[in-house]
């Protein structure tokens, strides 16, 4: 399979795949495609999996598409104003990503359910407890609301993330929650009561424009509801 990234701000990828060769993907993700391209949709997994997706924010069922009788090409667009990354997953080297991150990938890539093993980090770090985990074998392409701004954290490093702003990072980094220092702080400081720390080892992919950030800052424009 090969590929080509268009479009940033409004991106898409134009994947091209050799006879045989699949790609997954959430249902609604397909923009547009070759005529020889088979769609099959599939739980992927069973039931647990497909559980697994409702939790973490993607469709039920995925939708399998093959190149039949030749070379075929698939294109696949962000859903957001930002940016199309690609990983290159392999076995040892998954990757966490946040809701509804994922949009396409090699069919060698699986896609599951990530807990976050400390609550606080889910209920309060506004990442959530409940994120993917892609693991396997292949690429897989991410969303990223806005620019991705990637960083290597060493063993013991860490970097304070706002809520919102993590997009994607090593299955070898862990998260936790902070609260902000001083009460004039929290209530003044317009950051609210809690940060996410992020420690290494491993590649964090920060975004700078959170969709939850956007909502929030729209919410002003529109009428109260009565």
């Amino acid at each position: 399979m090969k590929y080509n990234i268009i479009g940033e701000p409004l991106p898409a990828v134009i994947c091209s795949l050799e006879p045989g060769e699949t790609m997954l993907t959430e249902s609604g993700s397909m923009s547009w495609m070759s005529p020889n391209m088979r769609m099959e949709t599939t739980s992927n997994g069973g039931f647990g999996a497909t559980i697994g997706r409702m939790f973490a924010g993607e469709a039920m069922f995925q939708n399998r598409y093959t190149a039949m009788g030749g070379p075929g090409h698939i294109t696949f667009a962000s859903s957001f104003p930002g940016s199309i990354k690609a990983f290159n997953i392999v076995p040892g080297q998954e990757i966490i990503v946040q809701k509804s991150g994922f949009l396409a990938s090699e069919a060698g890539v699986n896609l599951s359910v990530h807990f976050q093993k400390r609550l606080s980090a889910g209920f309060f770090g506004g990442e959530g407890f409940i994120m993917q985990k892609l693991s396997g074998q292949g690429t897989a392409f991410i969303e990223i609301d806005g620019h991705a701004c990637e960083y290597y954290l060493q063993p013991g490093q860490s970097m304070i993330v706002d809520t919102g702003y993590l997009a994607a990072m090593d299955a070898t980094c862990s998260m936790e929650v902070v609260t902000v220092p001083g009460v004039k702080n929290m209530l003044f400081g317009g950051e609210g009561i809690f940060h996410t720390v992020v420690k290494g080892p491993g590649r964090i992919i920060l975004q700078t424009m959170p969709i939850s950030a956007v909502a929030g800052s729209l919410r002003a424009f529109f009428p109260a509801s009565k």
